[in-house]
């Protein structure tokens, strides 16, 4: 088996991944704002 060297392993997988998942954080956050200051606005 081969020794394990740090840095060799292709991550292109796992970056997508990750920059999906903070793009759904983002626009999930902007969603539960805007609901929030909607709710603010019509319950006066």
């Amino acid at each position: 088996m081969e020794k394990h060297r740090i840095g060799t392993m292709d991550i292109s997988v796992q970056e997508k991944t990750f920059a999906g998942f903070i793009a759904w954080v983002k626009w999930t956050t902007v969603a539960i704002i805007v609901s929030l200051v909607a709710l603010a606005l019509i319950n006066g």
